[in-house]
């Protein structure tokens, strides 16, 4: 391989961390552009929504990240135009930028099934912008119902909606369960943790799809006794301000979090590829765009069947893998026609219910309650970068587990004078 290529990554996340980790020491000179300046643990992000971390705790700037490699340069910016043509991208800046090789990994969008207008009533959970949000709007619906003294009118404000019974849906639900039934209730006066209703609503016929039956019937037991109710098979047909519609029943309630579903960046539509439902480009097995050996495609924005004919998950540890495995290819500057095509490694997967509850299933070997929890804590605490970041999630923990407090419950002014 020439020396100095250029190589430019799109995206910060697991998959273009790993990419640029694996290409030091080598004379590539790697440019990692991302519209935030920080790479973020997204499997954690849940808790900073819920009062239970902050946003330092989960993320670090992408340039800390690579202070000691020097052939790695950040920038801030957003990537609009691909040119596969003259091997250049362009920035919503205007600035254009040539590459040697190209590692598209720019995540994923919540998807809205064509409902965008939702989406100002019904926040997800992908930046921390959006976490800050739901976070204030958890406290201020808190506060504001302390100040009711009548029952029916500060109903709603105890209610909480997640639309989406995925992992970051089960893991909100039982998160804002503690802080509803336990965590929070002892500073407010004039409310009582009974008063309060979590709903988990998923269109599908059962919680944590793609599980084991076992294991996520388990789940769906765990909620239930954190007084979760679960409403499956529940598909939803309107959003409001005040609530939220389904096909039996309208629930009625500012506080709406959105956890149904993805949808690729819209960046993937300049490659002019053949893409799956989701908008994820059907990538060749060494995860490069047919007719380009130049350009790779990776994580959430990756369409890659596994050898049963079934789709790789959107997950951390499959972006991880791809990241490992492109940065191998790009650093022996092997022909791409005679490498090895990408397997993907699957080394389980768990949720986290609540406090002492998750389930795991780790290669065949299925765990539930407080081992499944353990295995969940000390994994997620490893994956983080940087060890004062592993240390101050721990710290939180155990504080958390000692005194059932949530340590960062600043309202700001997020929320224009405090209104839902």
């Amino acid at each position: 391989m020439k020396s100095n290529k250029e190589i430019i990554i799109i995206g910060g996340g697991f998959g273009g961390i790993a990419v640029a980790k694996a290409l030091r020491n080598t004379d590539c000179s790697v440019t990692i552009i991302d519209k935030k300046n920080h790479h973020l643990f997204q499997p954690l992000l849940y808790q900073v929504a819920t009062a239970a971390l902050s946003p330092g705790d989960i993320a670090m700037p992408i340039r800390a990240i690579f202070t000691r490699q020097k052939n790695v340069r950040t920038i801030l910016g957003e990537v609009v135009d691909i040119d596969k043509k003259n091997n250049r991208v362009k920035l919503n800046s205007g600035k254009l930028l040539s590459f040697d090789m190209l590692v598209a990994a720019p995540g994923a969008l919540y998807n809205y099934f064509g409902n965008n207008e939702w989406k100002k009533h019904a926040p997800g959970l992908k930046t921390i912008d959006n976490a800050l949000d739901i976070r204030e709007r958890i406290l201020v619906s808190l506060e504001k119902a302390d100040q009711m003294d009548d029952n029916e009118s500060r109903k709603p404000y105890l209610r909480y909606i997640i639309i989406g019974a995925g992992p970051t849906g089960v893991e909100t639900a039982g998160a804002i369960s503690e802080i509803a039934k336990r965590n929070m209730m002892r500073d407010f006066r004039n409310i009582s943790p009974s008063e309060t209703e979590i709903f988990l609503v998923e269109a599908g016929p059962k919680v944590l799809n793609g599980y084991p039956d076992q294991l996520s019937e388990r789940a769906k037991e765990d909620l239930k006794k954190m007084g979760v109710t679960v409403l499956l098979d529940h598909p939803v047909t309107d959003i409001l301000k005040n609530g939220v519609q389904t096909e039996s029943r309208f629930i009625e309630t500012p506080n709406i979090i959105w956890a149904a579903g993805v949808t690729a960046s819209p960046l993937l539509k300049t490659l002019n590829c053949e893409t799956d439902k989701m908008g994820r480009v059907k990538v060749n097995q060494n995860l490069t765009i047919p007719g380009s050996e130049n350009i790779f495609v990776i994580g959430d924005a990756a369409y890659l069947e596994d050898e049963n004919g079934k789709a790789l998950p959107g997950l951390a540890p499959v972006a991880l893998q791809m990241g490992k495995y492109v940065g191998k290819i790009i650093k022996k500057g092997d022909d791409i026609s005679s490498v090895m095509p990408f397997r993907y490694v699957d080394k389980g997967t768990m949720a986290t219910i609540g406090r002492a509850k998750a389930v795991a299933d780790i290669r065949g070997f299925k765990f539930k309650g407080v081992i499944a929890w353990i295995l969940w804590s000390f994994i997620h605490i490893f994956f983080l970068i940087g060890f004062r970041n592993r240390f101050r999630v721990f710290a939180e923990w155990v504080w958390h587990y000692i005194t059932f407090k949530r340590g960062v419950r600043l309202i700001t002014d997020r929320l224009k004078n405090g209104k839902l």
